[in-house]
């Protein structure tokens, strides 16, 4: 596996850079089966497969301007004369112009058939005299009327091309022939009659892709994209994915489709958390504080006071499992329902944090603006206020709020650590590590300012300074399960398998013995990927991810290994339940679009396999050597 090829994604400081969107940088083990499928793209093989479509307009207009009077050689005051006369007779004119026209193409078209006929003694073949001529006459009328037809079509005569195309099929139902007529069909845009042809076509050959590829357009202009995806992806496959024009229609309708179904599964969405995995590693990006005066252990509440519900949400979000974390989020919400006495910018601040995890963007933004304007100095709103708009794509608001945040306390160290992760979402590794430096340098107690530094080394080809960030990390901060999970990714992704998976383990002890309760599975779900790449052991792979998602049903990462563990077996009718699943899980509609794209890739491959049994033979050829890297 080549490091110059594989992105080592940042620590989940926020769910925008968990997105699986094309401009996000995620930190799971999404990005890294994205890359490797990309590096392979027969592996899976619709996530690697513009037809343009020319209408006779210009044409029409061609012939209209060549029909234009040409100018004489009268002086300025006669054609002054004319143009006047002819425009006190312009509606008159109009209407005689344009019948003279229409004469002129029924006479040409009348000549050019005459001329064809002539040329080739062309018979007239009708259903009635088909029948009256020999085996040799069919053969040999149908070869002069396809010629005949293809200089009609050459012509731009789509009308005579598609007579004499059907004269040819009735002499011989020939693929080649209804292929021919269905280009006029095109040229015409009239895609119904386009699908009828190549499908008569595809009846009698049903590996030819040019009328695969032609009818796959005709469904993408009726926006019929299932059906679409289906015939570039088998036309792909019988051309062994040399066509790199059918390969990006399969990219582009697995986008178009994925987004049809992303758009109306995000609007009946419940508003759900994610998993236990992605809520932690989201908070832990913050450094943890203490509660504030008033909400201490100390302190008496009562429970029908807002003060209450807010210390009950902070010591919630403390016990980091799905549960504690649902009670937060409500707790939260009462919280401000109640009223709090002092504690109100601290109470947005969470109820938004929440509200941002579930995806609810736009009242995540307005309650952080509330806590800003309530307590201005409170730099945590600026934070993720910040995080939120770089995931709405707003990189300015973004960069504006950090500004912000600093004026207020240039000496918080979590502004700099997450101006980082934008600057390292958005490749400018060099500001990215000075600024988890300043991180450091104001608090270096926090783990992953340390973890970041090394990996954005990595990224800008530093191998020796991150392997040696890691080591002192380990020194620094031996019973830290994070950095082993972390450092076991970099040297998985220099392939140093055996090393990888001492580091995994190391993590999944540490994470057993000192959070049983809330322990981070991403270890788990990394040793499965070594597994799969340096052995390819799928069992024990597989075992893993069950694991993980025992531990943490609604994990998302593991669930999408999963998956892609199953497609690599063949058993395509599993993995596409798990990736159905995926899409379920997913927060937003970037992440929604990325899981359907592989559930339509998966299903679109199972109708392969049962449309065109002679193609899965291929398609299993195809797929083996992306297995291994």
């Amino acid at each position: 596996m080549s490091s110059s090829k594989t992105q080592i994604p940042p620590l989940p400081s926020t769910p925008a850079i968990q997105t699986l969107g094309a401009t996000s940088v995620d930190p799971s083990i999404w990005s890294r089966f994205s890359n490797y499928v990309s590096e392979h793209k027969v592996a899976v093989f619709t996530i690697g497969a513009v037809i343009v479509v020319a209408g006779a307009g210009g044409v029409y207009y061609y012939h209209k301007g060549a029909n234009t009077p040409a100018t004489t050689s009268e002086g300025k005051s006669g054609k002054k004369r004319k143009t006047k006369k002819k425009a006190e007779n312009a509606p008159a004119n109009e209407v005689k112009e344009k019948e003279k026209e229409k004469e002129k193409v029924e006479e040409k078209k009348k000549a050019k058939a005459e001329e064809i006929s002539a040329e080739e003694a062309l018979p007239e073949v009708t259903e009635e005299n088909v029948e009256s001529f020999t085996d040799d006459q069919r053969k040999n009328y149908a070869n002069q009327l396809k010629l005949a037809g293809n200089k009609a079509y050459g012509a731009k005569d789509y009308t005579l091309a598609i007579d004499l195309y059907s004269q040819a099929i009735l002499c011989k139902p020939d693929p080649i022939f209804y292929s021919n007529r269905s280009a006029c069909y095109n040229a015409l845009s009239d895609w119904d009659k386009v699908i009828e042809d190549t499908t008569a076509a595809l009846v009698l050959d049903p590996e030819y892709v040019k009328a695969l590829n032609r009818r796959a357009n005709a469904y993408e202009q009726l926006e019929r994209y299932s059906e679409a995806l289906l015939d570039f992806t088998a036309s792909c496959i019988i051309d062994s994915f040399r066509n790199e024009g059918s390969a990006q229609s399969v990219e582009r309708l697995l986008k178009k489709l994925a987004e049809t179904k992303g758009k109306a599964m995000l609007a009946s969405k419940p508003k759900k958390l994610p998993s236990a995995t992605f809520v932690t590693n989201y908070l832990q990006s913050f450094r943890a504080k203490p509660n504030p005066p008033g909400l201490d252990d100390s302190a008496t509440l009562s429970d029908n006071t807002g003060d209450y519900w807010l210390r009950a949400g902070l010591e919630a979000v403390k016990l980091r499992t799905a549960s504690s974390y649902e009670e937060a989020a409500a707790a939260f919400e009462k919280a401000l329902e109640l009223g709090t006495s002092s504690h109100e910018a601290l109470a947005l601040n969470w109820r938004a944090t929440f509200r941002y995890l579930k995806g609810d963007s736009k009242e995540a933004l307005e309650d952080l603006t509330k806590s800003i304007e309530l307590e201005p100095s409170f730099t945590q709103s600026y934070i993720k206020r910040a995080s939120m708009s770089l995931e709405l794509g707003d990189r300015d608001a973004a960069a504006k709020d950090f500004e912000s945040a600093l004026e207020k306390n240039a000496d918080d160290p979590d502004i700099y650590y997450h101006r980082a992760q934008l600057n390292f979402i958005c490749g400018e590794f060099g500001d990215a590590s000075k600024d988890y430096q300043k991180s450091i340098d104001i608090d270096p107690s926090f783990i992953f300012s340390h973890i970041q530094l090394g990996v954005t080394h990595y990224k800008m080809g530093s191998i020796a300074s991150s392997m040696a960030t890691f080591r002192r990390c380990i020194k620094n901060f031996e019973r830290v399960p994070d950095v082993y999970n972390y450092y076991g990714e970099l040297l998985l992704d220099q392939g140093k398998f055996e090393e990888a998976i001492e580091k995994f383990d190391t993590a999944v002890e540490m994470e057993k013995s000192e959070k049983p309760l809330c322990m981070n599975v991403l270890p788990l779900i990394n040793k499965a990927l070594a597994l799969f790449q340096w052995r390819q052991e799928f069992s024990e792979a597989e075992d893993l991810c069950s694991k993980a998602l025992i531990i943490d049903p609604d994990c998302d990462i593991a669930v999408a290994t999963m998956a892609q563990l199953l497609l690599q077996q063949g058993r395509v009718v599993d993995a596409l339940k798990y990736f159905e699943r995926a899409a379920e899980l997913s927060r937003t509609e970037g992440e929604i679009v990325n899981a359907l794209s592989y559930a339509e890739a998966t299903r679109t491959q199972l109708e392969v396999q049962e449309k065109y049994p002679q193609l899965a033979g291929k398609l299993q050829g195809g797929m083996g050597p992306a297995i291994s890297r």
